[in-house]
């Protein structure tokens, strides 16, 4: 029983690991200067394939609350993440993206009842400032557009974190279900902003086509189920938590397919959020919780009856 969660807070942190690779995807792969057809062919197709997969549809209050949880997660993630990306020197944007957890840890105190806690808040502010470390380069003027993207495009994730937490799923419905709802929904908000923006798709060579089914595929579909499959199964402070293995893989990949250096300053940060990251899966158990052995089990209730809902959940 014990090694459930560690397994599932491992599956779940494989999405942000496949998140740090997309930078080094588009780069490499992809046409220059259109983040916005990336975030479309990222959403859309992988949301298509999986709801033909789990071949069921929204019913009810859930086609309002699947648009909700599709905007906040995709369909405004993604050109705000990109925007900022693009305006903002260095590494700030990730720098920003960093505080997720915080963010998260305040929303999970209004809107699902958890006390924020020293240790959420201390491994949230430590997470941000090892990714400070890592991917913040030489100072540069802040665009005061990149900065309220940034933030805008962090709180919206972060909401919609929290939201899925909240509302669950319904009843006989799977995370596979969910994830390609959102996924649609994201995908068609994204795709009147993209050709508006940017014009009409670019051509496409073998690498680019490659490129794309990687990220809509392997970074996204697969990537994006993992994420929603451990939040209902982890806390919202849990999940969020894994957030800085994102920017962390992209530095190593960073360093390890593009040539690029790692100062000892950059190594540190990487130990701290990591540590941070590793932190932020361990529950504490609130004093005056009683356990009982298998052996002293006899006569009384399971040692689960007597936890806490928050333990057991």
């Amino acid at each position: 029983m014990a090694s459930r969660p560690v397994l599932t807070a491992a599956l779940t942190a494989l999405a942000p690991v496949s998140w740090g690779t997309t930078y080094a995807v588009t780069t490499q792969f992809l046409p220059p200067d259109r983040p916005l057809f990336t975030g479309l062919m990222r959403a859309l197709p992988a949301g298509l394939v999986l709801l033909s997969l789990a071949r069921v549809l929204p019913r009810g209050a859930w086609w309002w609350k699947a648009t909700v949880l599709g905007a906040l997660n995709i369909g405004a993630f993604f050109p705000l993440l990109f925007l900022s990306a693009y305006r903002l020197p260095g590494g700030m944007a990730a720098v920003v993206g960093s505080i997720g957890p915080l963010i998260v840890v305040g929303l999970s105190a209004v809107l699902l009842g958890q006390r924020p806690t020293a240790r959420s808040v201390v491994t949230g502010a430590v997470a941000a400032f090892g990714v400070s470390l890592v991917v913040l380069k030489a100072a540069g003027a802040l665009d005061p557009v990149g900065v309220l993207a940034a933030l805008a495009s962090t709180a919206s994730m972060s909401t919609g974190t929290v939201l899925t937490k909240r509302w669950g799923r319904p009843d006989g419905v799977g995370p596979l279900a969910l994830t390609g709802w959102q996924l649609t929904v994201g995908g068609l908000l994204i795709a009147p902003v993209a050709f508006l923006v940017e014009g009409a798709p670019p051509a496409l060579d073998g690498r680019a086509v490659g490129g794309y089914l990687y990220l809509a595929l392997a970074n996204t579909a697969i990537a994006y189920w993992l994420w929603f499959r451990g939040i209902g199964r982890l806390t919202a402070t849990q999940v969020t938590l894994l957030g800085p293995l994102s920017p962390l893989t992209a530095a190593v990949v960073g360093w390890a397919a593009l040539g690029q250096a790692l100062t000892p300053v950059q190594l540190a940060g990487m130990g701290l959020a990591f540590g941070a990251t590793v932190a932020g899966q361990l529950r504490v158990r609130p004093a005056g919780v009683q356990t009982f052995s298998s052996t002293e089990r006899n006569g009384r209730k399971d040692s689960m009856d007597v936890m806490s809902p928050e333990l057991r959940r």
